[in-house]
């Protein structure tokens, strides 16, 4: 018969790792599809007029967006402010905002870039007007205004 040796060091067996990177991409992945980054923090509040004819914008990343409302934060006033990418500006600074998002597109899409202006319903016409008096002189002719669709 044989004989047990016990004196022989036993070592614990190593953890097996190699399904680890595909675990890791696994979750990865699970993430990049559920979480949405947003591209900026909304500012100004608004509720978009209605409209009885409503269209979807083709092309989403040639849009640029203008928010005009009330500040979210009091403290910001109560009057209408704009709001152009992630911090408030004035109308003067639109020719500058819109240079910048020309610059970050393909030269190609450039000519195909849309302002959409999303205001509140009860912003005045006036504020409209040089706003849009802004963008002709920025050479942004193509001009969309965001409504909701109205009940029947």
């Amino acid at each position: 018969m044989g004989k047990f040796n016990k004196s022989g060091g036993r070592t614990m067996p190593e953890l097996n790792t190699s399904s680890m990177p595909d675990m890791i991409f696994a979750i990865l992945f699970f993430f990049m599809v559920t979480v949405t980054m947003r591209s900026e923090e909304l500012q100004v509040k608004f509720k978009l007029p209605s409209a009885s004819e409503v269209q979807k914008l083709e092309k989403k990343s040639l849009v640029t967006y203008i928010n005009i409302g009330i500040p979210v934060d009091p403290r910001l006033g109560t009057g209408t402010q704009m709001q152009l990418n992630d911090k408030l500006a004035g109308i003067d600074d639109i020719q500058d905002y819109i240079a910048q998002e020309k610059a970050s597109l393909n030269e190609a899409d450039q000519q195909f870039m849309t302002v959409s202006i999303k205001a509140d319903e009860n912003t005045r016409m006036k504020y409209i007007s040089d706003v849009k008096q802004a963008l002709r002189k920025a050479y942004a002719l193509k001009i969309n205004y965001s409504a909701r669709k109205a009940e029947n």
